[in-house]
Formats: C-alpha cells, structure tokens, sequence
C-alpha cells in the first residue's frame, strides 16, 4: 500500500518559521524613514528563505539561517545610516555590497569568531542565491 506524505504549503509553512517577518522592518530601523529599506531587504530575503524551505534543511539550520538574516538586515540598515549614499543603489547591488562568495560583513556590536563563522556562511549561501538568480522556487507557491 502506498503511504501518502501529505504536502505543506510553503507559505504557511514559511510563516510559522518566521511568524515575525513582517516586523524585521520595524525592528531594524532608527526612524521611520528606514522602514522601506527594511522592506526591500525583507523583500530580497523572502525568496531565499523559500528556497532554503525547498532543501527540506532541519528545523534548526533553517532557523540559524533565518536569525542570519535578521543580522544581516539589521546591519546593513545602520551601515546604510552611516552611508547614506549607498541607499541610492539597487537594494540588490547593496546587498551585494555587503556580501560575497567568502563571507559577510563584520557585525556590530562584535560577536565571537564562530559566531561570525556560521553568519558568514548564511552569506556565502544568500551570495550564491543571488547571483545564480535561482528562481526555481517561488514564493507565490
């Protein structure tokens, strides 16, 4: 007898693992004028973190994953206010920016080596999804 495995909906799916997405915006920012750059950002993350729902990785990668980005966002929030001229990029290109194929930026206030080991790996990882433009999975699932 065949087993049926039954399918999640990856955008309930999605939402129950990060049930504070929407907020990312508001958590990051200085003043309100940072909140459409906390947008954006969750904007570009969104796909990704789709993606990584696609590789079926453990709950707690997935979640390590997720806190990276949170990181990420919120640092490249306070380094867009420091340096206003990089918000008149793309967000892409500033994303860009701010992570490569060998790590992310250094975090603010300072964490340990392995800390920021692990965190620049969930940028190696963003990095190799964001030039590959890896579109196979989609959010509207």
């Amino acid at each position: 007898m065949a087993t049926i495995i039954p399918t999640v909906d990856p955008g309930e799916e999605l939402a129950d693992l990060c049930q504070d997405l929407d907020h990312w915006p508001h958590s990051w920012r200085y003043d309100d004028t940072d909140l459409a750059l906390g947008r954006q950002l969750v904007e570009c993350f969104t796909p990704f973190l789709f993606h990584l729902l696609a590789r079926r990785l453990a709950r707690k990668p997935f979640l390590r994953h997720r806190d990276h980005l949170w990181m990420l966002g919120g640092e490249i929030v306070r380094r867009c206010r420091e340096d206003p001229t990089l918000q008149r990029r793309s967000i892409h290109q500033t994303l860009l920016q701010f992570v490569d194929d060998d790590c992310g930026p250094l975090l603010w206030p300072t964490v340990s080596e392995p800390q920021q080991n692990a965190f620049d790996a969930t940028c190696r990882k963003l990095h190799k999804f964001l030039i590959t433009g890896d579109k196979t999975v989609r959010h509207d699932q």
